[in-house]
């Protein structure tokens, strides 16, 4: 409540020009009086609150080949809006062709990407597809070395296992004890049939597919588990592009871009859609 408070020593009465007489004490209680209705009369109107979203990631959250605004990025921004009356200011940090190397030498070392996240709200983490990727093209190449032409995908779960650890501790870290909405995912796979029609290097586990399956469920199992022991909810994207089994190619599913590697606008809005799904914890909207 507004407390206005008067001159009234000496002054009892007030003589204006019309030569009226007004009682001081009258005036003062009128004033008061219209300002007292005026305050309770009004309409409170409580500002939105405004939630700074920083999406960290690879090509997949940067949006490529994903039509202008539907990539999952701006599209769980425009969720988490509607869901919550708040207003969103997203810094996209993804960067195309990261590993989970880069992500983490920056979340280490590059002030932008520390500051971004240390005054964010939400926070999502998208990387490991890449770590895998460049494996698979050294396996495909006969230059992965060891003797079943497989140490490069194992250097890649291992690589990505310490790094992906990292991030998230970095993220947990920059942010402190504020109460943040943080999310990650797992990893589809986007060469289910390209890789079972191939068989690279005989006599091992059979096609190409059954060969990175095991390294693909070892980076996502992980994923899992880092996620959960940081009370960080994930969304289950492989399993929505392939499938409880892995087995489903996401082309198949009409979730690809014209590449066959980035999802597309349908893939990017499921994406987002899983993100929503998770919830707003800790926060209650």
């Amino acid at each position: 409540m507004m407390t206005l408070v008067f001159p009234t020593k000496g002054l009892n009465k007030i003589k204006v020009k019309a030569g009226k007489i007004f009682s001081y004490k009258r005036f003062c209680l009128t004033i008061c009086g219209v300002l007292l209705v005026t305050q309770f009369a009004a309409p409170r109107v409580q500002a939105a609150p405004t939630f700074l979203y920083t999406a960290l990631g690879d090509s997949i959250g940067f949006g490529l080949f994903a039509p202008i605004g539907d990539g999952y990025v701006p599209t769980y921004e425009d969720l988490v809006e509607a869901d919550s009356g708040a207003h969103v200011k997203t810094i996209n940090l993804c960067v195309p062709g990261w590993t989970s190397s880069d992500l983490v030498n920056a979340i280490r070392g590059n002030l932008i990407f520390r500051l971004s996240v240390a005054t964010s709200t939400i926070v999502t983490v998208n990387i490991g597809g890449n770590d895998l990727l460049g494996a698979r093209r050294a396996y495909k190449g006969r230059t992965c070395g060891g003797a079943d032409n497989q140490n490069c995908l194992r250097t890649g779960v291992a690589v990505f296992t310490a790094n992906f650890n990292a991030i998230l501790a970095e993220v947990r870290s920059l942010r402190g004890t504020r109460r943040t909405i943080i999310r990650t995912m797992d990893v589809y796979n986007p060469f289910v049939n390209e890789d079972r029609a191939q068989n690279t290097w005989p006599n091992d586990q059979g096609n190409d597919f059954q060969v990175f399956k095991p390294y693909l469920n070892a980076i996502n199992n992980h994923i899992v588990a880092a996620a959960a022991a940081r009370n960080i909810p994930y969304a289950r994207v492989y399993m929505a592009f392939n499938g409880p089994n892995g087995d489903i190619d996401p082309g198949d599913l009409g979730l690809l871009a014209f590449d066959g590697l980035h999802p597309n606008g349908r893939g990017h809005r499921m994406i987002a859609n899983l993100l929503r799904g998770l919830g707003y914890s800790p926060f209650e909207f």
